[in-house]
């Protein structure tokens, strides 16, 4: 009935895919684009919380890093001029990001360098808001043609697996959400026969026959 698929719509949102932490790679290839990783997973992931995201580039041969790029949901900045219209947010799209990941477009040389991610979460705790930071860190190298090493091989079938494997677990999460909410709904329908059988006899107890 409609209650059961609204009940059903309302646990189902509540049933969250899982999120693993997986390495960005790390060799660009010169005039194409390049997805920078950046996954982090919180430890519990019941807890209500929000985040923002800041990407930094440290070019080969400096000490420096420049500030390129903050995501605060749904606003995404570009903050230095050499990766002007290069940068496609490709991570989380609401306020608890796990997911900072960014799209490079065009790759060029002058993008060889350390790439620092770092996410800035406020966890909802019930006592008090903690803010936890996490920082990680990609080193890129450009180079004119992509090099199809053995680990690389191995390195793409293992993101395949993992994919793959996700999908499947969410598969098995939606089907024991939706077994359990229509064994709640069998239950309460079972109980409701019990209840009206006990009036039923109720009312007949107090009828006598002539």
């Amino acid at each position: 009935d409609l209650f059961l698929l609204l009940y059903f719509l309302s646990v189902l949102s509540q049933c969250h895919a899982g999120c693993s932490e997986v390495d960005s790679l790390t060799e660009a290839v010169a005039g194409e684009g390049f997805l920078l990783g950046c996954i982090s997973c919180k430890r519990r992931e019941e807890v209500p919380a929000r985040a923002t995201v800041d990407w930094h580039f440290k070019p080969l041969g400096e000490e420096e890093f420049r500030h390129i790029f903050h995501y605060d949901h749904p606003v995404a900045d570009i903050l230095h001029e050499d990766f002007s219209h290069r940068l496609v947010w490709r991570g989380t799209l609401n306020d608890d990001i796990q997911m900072g990941t960014v799209y490079v477009n065009n790759v060029t040389f002058n993008d060889t360098g350390t790439y620092r991610c770092t996410f800035h979460r406020t966890l909802s705790l019930p006592l008090s808001p903690e803010l936890v930071t996490v920082e990680k860190e990609v080193e890129l190298s450009v180079v004119t043609v992509a090099n199809r090493e053995l680990a690389d091989v191995i390195s793409e079938i293992m993101m395949y697996v993992l994919v793959t494997f996700l999908q499947l677990w969410l598969i098995a999460v939606l089907i024991y959400c939706y077994k359990k909410i229509w064994d709640e709904h069998e239950a309460r329908q079972a109980k409701k026969a019990q209840a009206g059988q006990g009036e039923s006899k109720d009312n007949c107890d107090g009828v006598q026959l002539d």
